[in-house]
């Protein structure tokens, strides 16, 4: 059981070293439900490796992670996934000969006992096309449901990836770099999309564009060599002499 009462995430003293490279070094994070945070940093600065670390794909080589009260330090993605965590990547992890709502249904599925029921027909399971329906019209998707995904458009198979994962009608949702290879018009749309999202969901955002980082989230936390060099309100962040230095590029 989860503590309803407690943060969303909580990092104390995370690390993940790979031999002689520490790429992810004594982060400590707190996130409290509702919030959203931005998770930014220059190439390498070890923020996809932290994501994998709080979704459980990778162990840490210390510390501590806790989510909503319950420690899952040592807990497999798929315990996390039924605790209320659900990840996007930066690259899309999709069923290209299935159809939209195709891929949203096997998603509804994951968290539920229905996956085990192999020998019924999913059209007695009239919920799971509500839930999956919902999910799609959540990111823009819902006249796309009959369309296969390898004819959908780059921006749109983005969506689809959120889509499946608001399936699980997650509490805490990871997103690698949600506009990674769209046009400026699409991340624009995205942009929009996620600011749409049911402001009870927590998100942690790693994002690669600036102004989409800042204009998503109140919180920022910047990462340089897999430490935490600043956290704060996003002009806080942004006034800092370090980060400018190191991230903004001052001279």
């Amino acid at each position: 059981m989860t503590d309803p009462g407690a943060l969303a995430l909580s990092l104390s003293g995370v690390s993940k070293a790979f031999g002689g490279l520490c790429a992810v070094d004594g982060v400590s994070l707190d996130v409290t439900p509702g919030e959203r945070r931005a998770i930014i940093g220059p190439n390498g600065a070890g923020k996809t490796t932290l994501f994998s670390l709080i979704s459980g794909e990778q162990p840490p080589t210390d510390g501590r992670i806790t989510l909503f009260g319950r420690d899952v330090t040592r807990l497999p993605p798929h315990r996390r996934a039924a605790l209320g965590m659900a990840r996007t990547y930066q690259i899309t992890n999709l069923f290209p000969r299935l159809t939209v709502l195709e891929n949203c249904l096997l998603a509804v599925q994951a968290l539920k006992p229905t996956k085990f029921h192999l020998h019924r027909a999913l059209s007695r399971y009239p919920g799971l096309f509500e839930r999956a329906r919902s999910a799609l019209e959540a990111v823009g998707l819902a006249g796309k449901d009959g369309e296969t995904v390898r004819n959908l458009s780059h921006g749109e198979q983005r969506q689809l990836e959120i889509a499946l994962a608001l399936a699980g009608a997650p509490k805490l949702l990871l997103l690698d770099e949600p506009t990674a290879g769209l046009s400026p018009a699409e991340s624009h749309l995205m942009t929009g999309l996620l600011k749409r999202l049911d402001p009870a969901i927590t998100i942690l955002v790693i994002e690669h564009d600036m102004d989409v980082a800042f204009e998503l989230t109140k919180r920022v936390t910047v990462l340089h060599f897999g430490k935490v060099i600043a956290d704060g309100l996003g002009d806080e962040v942004k006034a800092n002499p370090l980060v400018q230095e190191i991230y903004l590029g001052r001279e």
